[in-house]
């Protein structure tokens, strides 16, 4: 006796909700996984993950209700279904409206903060950004973003509470600098604890950054059309932008001195620091701005351009992951 279905991809159980329920979801899957799977219908503006017994359910929360009824239409009468790493999950309307995540803020001081970002254009503050602004205050480890009813967050976790303690004291209430973020006009902290002490990062895109293993694969979404953490024609991950520049020069007839280093980048901005040495047989030198629109604007002028007519001295310019350079007098 041939079966209709081995299981049904849809019930139609509950009324209409903002908030789905899924079923048959891979292992752990993540936040971003069903940000990317709902986001052709609208904005997911919260997600609950690994529910249940094996883990494999999840909710996911639309900000209106006619974009959840979208989709589950559109997979009821689709020959494809909604799937995740190719298993297919199954939809249905949840009994709950909105989603209440109980872990999300800690009265004690802890290594991880949540970042909420506010102002008009907080939602296009790139996780670059992020990472520039809380790596002053110690190496970061992780960085998440996403988007909930509160508005535009992150959680960024650090090694020990002290250096995230620190962060927070120094950027609570405190607005982004403006020459990290020109076009996207004010846009400032509020910071509290969380009560994660390890986040969970599976992809590299430009939601999600683990620092400590950059071996981990990169997610689809992180081909952006914004650019953020986007990748190359060469299918090579884009670097992050710098305030330091690595150069190296190729074809040297002439000597390239310190002074000769100076006056060719002081041309794009005021040079802070320059340090040269030796490399796999070449000449390298970093170059220190006070911020990082001053070293894209050098960066961009200088790839590719010789110092000296006639070829010599070809400079060749990445961004170096240091910020701020230690140069010691002998």
């Amino acid at each position: 006796m041939a079966s209709v279905s081995s299981q049904q991809q849809f019930r139609y159980t509950q009324p209409p909700s903002k908030v789905l329920h899924l079923r048959n979801l891979p292992w752990e899957c993540t936040e971003e996984e069903l940000v990317e799977l709902g986001k052709p219908f609208g904005k997911v503006v919260n997600t609950k993950c690994n529910v249940g017994a094996n883990r494999n359910q999840a909710f996911i929360e639309f900000v209106e209700l006619n974009q959840a009824i979208a989709m589950i239409s559109y997979y009821a009468s689709s020959s494809e279904p909604a799937q995740v790493r190719g298993k297919t999950v199954y939809l249905q309307y949840s009994n709950r409206h909105e989603i209440v995540n109980n872990k999300t803020t800690a009265d004690v001081a802890g290594n991880v903060l949540l970042v909420t970002i506010e102002g008009t254009n907080a939602r296009l503050v790139s996780i670059d950004v992020l990472h520039l602004v809380f790596s002053a205050f110690g190496f970061v480890h992780k960085i998440t973003t996403f988007e909930k009813t509160a508005g535009f967050q992150a959680l960024v976790q650090f090694s020990d509470s002290l250096t995230a303690s620190s962060a927070k004291d120094a950027l609570d209430g405190r607005s982004i600098p403006s020459y990290l973020i020109p076009e996207l006009g004010p846009c400032s902290f509020r910071i509290t604890y969380s009560a994660h002490t390890d986040l969970s990062v599976k992809f590299q895109s430009h939601r999600s950054r683990d620092y400590t293993n950059p071996h981990l694969p990169v997610a689809s979404s992180a081909i952006d059309a914004s650019g953020q953490f986007s990748l190359g024609l060469d299918g090579k991950k884009l670097e992050p932008e710098s305030n330091v520049l690595l150069a190296s020069v190729e074809n040297m007839q002439y000597a390239i001195t310190l002074d000769v280093l100076h006056m060719v980048f002081s041309t794009f901005g005021t040079v802070l620091k320059i340090a040269m040495f030796d490399k796999n047989g070449g000449v390298q030198a970093l170059i220190q701005y006070p911020d990082v629109q001053m070293a894209v604007v050098a960066k961009e002028a200088l790839e590719g351009h010789c110092i000296y007519d006639g070829g010599y001295c070809k400079l060749h310019i990445s961004y170096s992951r240091h910020t701020d350079l230690s140069i010691k007098v002998m």
